[in-house]
């Protein structure tokens, strides 16, 4: 998540009890978790959930493996479709014009949206145990951030080992 963006936001919005949603950088449940502790109301998923079995999208296969085809609302394809309006572009008549802020590409194929919700609200959960909190204020009161270095972050994944089975909740990006 765009957690400076979120720490930016969290003391004006509490100080007028004004809820937030943290939009971008969401892959994991622990990226919510990161963006809930930092002082997000809520969470913007899109590209995570574009690679679900309900969600709008062409399947297709590329190297053996089923992606499925995302237009973020942004994007060229979406605006040209009617989106521009959202983005304060409804006036503009020629495409070439445009100034798209979303993408369009293809996501890898995740099954259906209840199994990842599933492992998402299973991650949350426990990302809730880990810091002792049985709420959201705890939560905030509790958790610590720290930086890490990008060496550091690898290390904290699995590493040294071929993955042979791909666990439902963690997949190598």
């Amino acid at each position: 998540p765009q957690m400076q963006a979120i720490f930016d936001c969290r003391i004006p919005c509490e100080k007028a009890g004004i809820p937030f949603i943290a939009d971008g950088g969401i892959k994991f449940s622990g990226d919510i978790m990161k963006a809930l502790a930092g002082g997000a109301s809520s969470v913007m998923i899109g590209s995570l959930f574009a690679g679900c079995e309900e969600t709008p999208g062409e399947m297709v296969l590329y190297q053996g493996r089923a992606y499925k085809m995302y237009r973020g609302m942004g994007s060229m394809g979406a605006m040209e479709r009617g989106s521009k309006d959202r983005y304060g572009q409804s006036a503009v008549e020629e495409v070439s014009k445009l100034v798209p802020e979303g993408i369009e590409g293809q996501v890898p194929y995740r099954g259906s949206l209840s199994s990842n919700l599933f492992q998402l609200v299973g991650g949350v959960r426990a990302g809730m145990g880990y810091v002792g909190a049985p709420d959201m204020k705890l939560l905030r009161e509790r958790a610590k951030f720290l930086r890490i270095t990008s060496a550091s972050l690898k290390e904290s994944h699995p590493h040294d080992v071929i993955v042979t089975k791909e666990a439902p909740n963690y997949r190598q990006v």
